[in-house]
């Protein structure tokens, strides 16, 4: 009889435990519910932005964060004058300090093509630092022209800015980009001059490697003295396109672009903890849009 009880109470004791074992796996299942439900809760949403075309990676580990049309080839518009700067800074034995006189030939292209400006005048002697700030601040197509002269190769200014599209075109293919292409040396170009938004930004966090050009591009304005034709002086006073510097906390750069074809452009890249989160918008619809668009990317960026 006591065997009797012991076996009936040892199957009571296992079909309890076994209730236990089934209540307690049912309680990890609704926790593990609950916490993924709570994840999803929590999950940084994707924003909408106006531009055709998106991307942002973090900039130290390369991961990409967020994607729209990033491999479409597009026009890139002053964006491009990224590559024009990257390739100056890469020259060896590059003096920054060297003087390069403003041509006439500078002046006469921006007038032809209404494009944005420096203001360079012609007979000043302008360092190439200067000219980076001329290029990358107000956009100047004439100190990209001038850039171009100076670091082209050839005994004809045609052949020299020529030799220095091809170089930024090697640049491109160095990095492994596939849907880059420059034929020009300021973005306005003449049908094949096209890039992607991670192309762009694969272009800027490489120049971003460079002391100067992080100096340059976070730079809000700066007031530069120059040598006249006369052996005199004038200060040239230069400022940022980029509104998001000053508006946005953490940005450090990089360029604005434009055009008729390009729409409105902008790479982007900002740190904040630590972290730095790079990226571009191509083919936006206004100004005000691609900084929108911007910083709804950093703030996705940087929560990812």
């Amino acid at each position: 009889m006591g065997r009797a009880l012991g076996a009936f109470g040892a199957s009571t004791l296992n079909i309890r435990l076994s209730g236990i074992a089934v209540l307690v796996a049912g309680t990890v299942l609704t926790s593990g519910a609950l916490t993924t439900s709570a994840q999803a809760a929590t999950a940084p949403a994707v924003p909408k932005i106006a531009a055709a075309g998106g991307f942002v990676m973090n900039n130290g580990t390369g991961k990409s964060l967020f994607t729209k049309a990033a491999d479409t080839r597009r026009s890139t518009g002053s964006t491009t004058k990224i590559m024009t700067a990257k390739v100056v800074l890469a020259q060896s034995h590059l003096n920054l300090d060297a003087k390069v006189t403003v041509q006439k030939a500078y002046s006469d292209y921006i007038v032809k093509n209404n494009a944005s400006s420096a203001r360079l005048i012609v007979g000043d002697k302008v360092t190439v630092r200067q000219l980076l700030y001329g290029l990358m601040l107000p956009s100047g197509c004439d100190a990209a022209y001038a850039l171009a002269d100076k670091f082209g190769s050839g005994s004809t200014r045609s052949a020299r800015v020529k030799s220095f599209i091809g170089k930024m075109n090697k640049a491109a293919t160095s990095l492994g980009l596939k849907n880059t292409h420059f034929d020009s040396f300021d973005g306005i170009g003449k049908g094949k001059n096209y890039s992607t938004p991670r192309d762009l930004t694969k272009i800027a966090s490489s120049a971003m490697k460079s002391a100067t050009f992080r100096s340059v591009v976070k730079t809000k304005s700066t007031k530069q003295k120059v040598t006249t034709k006369s052996g005199g002086y004038r200060y040239m006073s230069w400022t940022n396109t980029n509104n998001l510097l000053g508006s946005y906390s953490g940005t450090i750069g990089v360029k604005t672009g434009s055009g008729p074809e390009a729409g409105y452009c902008l790479v982007f890249a900002a740190t904040r903890g630590g972290r730095t989160v790079i990226g571009t918008v191509l083919k936006s619809t206004s100004v005000s849009a691609r900084t929108s668009d911007a910083k709804k990317l950093m703030d996705y960026g940087f929560k990812k």
